[in-house]
């Protein structure tokens, strides 16, 4: 009588081999899982982790041909390329995602290349306010001062610095295509305010204008009929009763007057408080420059 060899064996060693073949697969495919995971760690700098920017593009990584526009927006306006500025900043980081391999070579983000950069600046008795902007938001607004010579220091500085009323004329044109809404309405009136030395709405002023402009849009549903910020700040100085130069103080009573009256607690970049808070920024150099 034949007898057949039990075949459960055999199963069970193909088995105890395959057990072996996966304990050996095991550590390269742990590998590659650490390894995934440490690329997930280290992701492409985006424009969210290095300006204060909303929406899409802040999740855009900053791509090295973004960084060239900007650079070449520089020179055009500024006569170069400030050490530490906006450019530089991009740059930097850009040559970081290209080094590390997350952002190819020569690459650029879709909505820069769409909607692309500029730079622009609004003259001032004291120099320029410049104000840059990526994909339409604005990355960086600042005063480029340019003292007077001679006379006293208070009298200089009197002449040189930022008015409330310039101020306002350049939030105009940094943010004048935005329709003004009512913490646009807000941070004027408390400009308004502080630069007339009154404490109330004034009939006919650029406040009155600016809530009547916010009103309307609120009612009005195409964008292109609505009424823009440019329109109510236009020649703001010769509209006001009164000015005065601005300081930080002024910046932060109009920030909080802004950020209080919008649903999401935060100024417009580029907005009102912020080109006043540049002009306060202007003054304190001439103070200091004049010590």
């Amino acid at each position: 009588m034949s007898h057949e060899q039990p075949r459960m064996p055999q199963q069970q060693q193909a088995g105890d081999q395959g057990q072996d073949q996966d304990q050996q697969m095991r550590p390269q495919e742990q590998q590659e899982e650490e390894g995934d995971q440490g690329h997930g760690q280290d992701p492409a700098i985006k424009y969210g982790d290095v300006f204060d920017v909303s929406g899409d593009l802040a999740s855009r990584p900053v791509a090295a041909r973004d960084a060239a526009m900007m650079q070449s927006a520089e020179n055009t306006i500024l006569g170069q390329t400030p050490a530490g500025g906006i450019a530089a900043v991009m740059s930097s980081v850009a040559g970081w995602n290209e080094k590390a391999g997350l952002v190819g070579h020569g690459a650029a983000s879709d909505i820069v290349g769409r909607e692309g950069v500029t730079v622009t600046e609004t003259k001032v008795p004291s120099g320029r306010i410049v104000t840059e902007q990526v994909g339409g938001q604005v990355v960086g607004q600042y005063v480029q001062a340019q003292p007077e010579q001679g006379g006293d220091r208070g009298g200089s500085v009197e002449q040189s610095a930022i008015t409330i009323g310039q101020a306002l004329e350049a939030a105009g044109q940094t943010a004048g295509d935005k329709p003004v809404e009512r913490s646009d309405a807000a941070a004027i009136l408390a400009a308004e305010q502080m630069a007339t030395g009154r404490n109330n709405t004034i009939p006919g002023g650029l406040a009155a204008a600016a809530q009547s402009a916010a009103a309307f849009n609120e009612t009005t549903l195409r964008k292109e009929d609505k009424i823009k910020i440019s329109q109510v700040l236009l020649g703001a100085s010769e509209k006001l009763s009164g000015d005065r130069v601005a300081t930080r103080q002024d910046a932060l009573g109009i920030e909080n007057a802004e950020r209080w009256n919008n649903p999401k607690m935060e100024a417009q970049p580029g907005g009102v408080a912020a080109s006043v808070a540049a002009a306060g920024m202007a003054y304190v150099y001439m103070q200091y420059v004049y010590v």
